[in-house]
């Protein structure tokens, strides 16, 4: 099942087990089952440490469990977790085996102090990049809380179940037969929304803090690089993100990145928040910012204020909380957001595979998440309001040369409809003709393009009618101290590499300002 190269690198893995485990499997007669058996049989070969058993009864079949001997833990796969979740499954192996998780001590606490009965279903498929942070997160809870039960779920594998959930995108979480949550969730995430007490703590916790000599607000390509040069000042640096790696942990390929040929988002951002803890960071994840109080207006330091009430200050701020995916702003788009309105075609494109979809954007975005999808799903209907796709003409070449997927320019899209529970179709009106047509599908792919995270600045920092905040050649905007970088701002051509020269610069901006502003009074005291 493994080949050579990739058991030597587990086996060496496994030299870090302590604790004898079990793995029991529970399996039928399909294809299936015979694979994850040889996967299993590979794996306990690796380690004397690891005993296999093929008895199991899970109803679900395949599956396997993992457990401590002498534990009580409620860790399974119903998948054959390769690809993007062989990861997880490594992870899985360590943690019961013994091995300590890389988690905060303080969230290793929390995770060991939930209270109740916590059975987690998560929906994932193997191509999905983000589905893997879940999983992971899910199963280091069930090996600290023998309270905490999971089991991992591949679509593609148990298509039945995801036809009656009517599960239209991944990763989906289920808590005690009841929808949990969807998309992207680390632990801390999660833990937080079931530890209802947690937000009040940490509010309390972030308004205690000192003030900061840079404050970075986001911690995508800009943000991380703001902090580095910061911190490389020597002066006091915090970052407040909602998500560290920002929108690059929804990219799946990155080949344009000078000097790193090839690599994909989510290995990226761990990078950048791997460089920036090199340094004396203060990273304050999961904190979404509500609003910015200019020093002349809080009495010498500027302030942030935070969604969970919390608040911080500093005496300069880099504002770099980049942009998401655009809607198209028609009826049934909200309705049917993850019951068959999707956005990430890497993730959610196995969900639909025989089925027909569409693909709304002819720019780069959407002509390359056709493709892939032509490959899976029965039919692609391209979307493009324009009277020509945008993409490169490479892109359009490879495109129109498959057989499954239809093109319609000049096409602006007026309606998704549906039956209430799920998606059923696609209304959009002929520009030249003037005409209505409907399309049924099972599938909608919104690729048109982002929207600046500015919403909480209006009336406070000077934004242009994109909404993106206005910056001068130093990065500066319009309020004193108060700076800008990366996506969220009029620096045409948003790119990686870009915002992370546009944070780089914000940061000696900063300290350049701090160096020629006196020190308030509050902060010199």
């Amino acid at each position: 099942m493994l080949d050579d190269n990739l058991k030597a690198q587990l086996k060496a893995y496994l030299e870090r087990v302590t604790q004898p485990f079990e793995i029991l499997a529970s399996l039928g007669d399909s294809e299936s089952s015979r694979e994850m058996e040889g996967l299993l049989k590979d794996i306990a070969a690796l380690s004397n440490q690891i005993t296999l058993r093929t008895d199991g009864t899970d109803a679900r079949k395949p599956s396997f469990s993992l457990n401590r001997l002498g534990y009580n833990m409620g860790l399974r796969f119903a998948a054959i977790p390769l690809g993007h979740e062989f990861t997880s499954l490594v992870l899985a192996l360590l943690w019961v085996g013994g091995h300590p998780p890389k988690v905060e001590p303080e969230v290793i606490e929390q995770i060991r102090n939930l209270d109740g009965e916590y059975n987690f279903e998560v929906y994932m498929s193997l191509s999905c990049h983000n589905c893997p942070d879940v999983v992971q997160a899910l199963n280091l809870m069930a090996v600290l809380n023998p309270k905490v039960r999971v089991v991992t779920i591949d679509g593609a594998l148990f298509q039945d179940e995801v036809n009656q959930r009517q599960i239209m995108a991944v990763p989906s979480i289920y808590l005690n037969g009841e929808s949990f949550g969807s998309g992207r969730m680390g632990v801390e995430e999660i833990v937080a929304k079931l530890d209802t007490g947690a937000a009040a703590r940490d509010a309390a916790k972030l308004s205690a803090k000192a003030p900061y000599e840079v404050l970075i607000v986001g911690g995508g390509p800009a943000g991380a690089a703001a902090a580095v040069y910061a911190a490389r000042k020597g002066i006091r640096t915090g970052v407040a993100a909602e998500r560290f790696g920002g929108q690059v942990n929804d990219t799946m390929a990155i080949e344009n990145f000078i000097s790193v040929p090839e690599t994909d988002g989510p290995k990226f951002a761990a990078a950048l928040e791997q460089h920036v803890k090199a340094y004396d960071v203060d990273i304050m994840n999961l904190q979404r910012a509500d609003k910015i109080i200019p020093a002349s207006e809080s009495g010498g330091l500027i302030e942030v204020q935070l969604a969970n009430g919390g608040s911080l200050k500093s005496r300069s701020v880099i504002l770099s909380t980049g942009a998401r995916w655009r809607n198209v702003n028609v009826p049934g788009e909200a309705e049917y957001k993850n019951k068959g309105v999707a956005y990430c075609p890497h993730c959610d494109g196995p969900l639909f595979k025989g089925k027909r979809v569409a693909v709304i954007g002819g720019g780069n975005s959407g002509v390359e998440a056709a493709i892939d999808l032509a490959g899976i799903v029965a039919h692609v209907t391209l979307i493009e309001f324009g009277d020509a796709l945008r993409a490169d003409a490479v892109l359009v070449d490879k495109l129109k040369s498959l057989p499954n997927v239809t093109i319609h320019t000049q096409a602006q899209t007026t309606e998704l409809t549906g039956d209430g529970s799920k998606l059923g179709g696609l209304t959009y009106t002929d520009r030249a003709s003037g005409e209505s047509h409907h399309i049924e599908l099972e599938g909608v792919f919104v690729q048109i393009g982002l929207v600046p995270n500015t919403e909480w600045l209006k009336g406070t920092v000077e934004l242009s009618r994109h909404g993106e905040i206005v910056i001068d050649a130093k990065g500066a905007t319009n309020v004193p101290g108060v700076f800008a970088a990366g996506d969220v701002t009029t620096v045409p051509y948003k790119q990686i590499i870009i915002a992370t020269g546009e944070g780089a610069k914000a940061a000696l901006s900063a300290f350049d300002y701090l160096i020629r502003t006196p020190v308030p009074q509050t902060v010199a005291a």
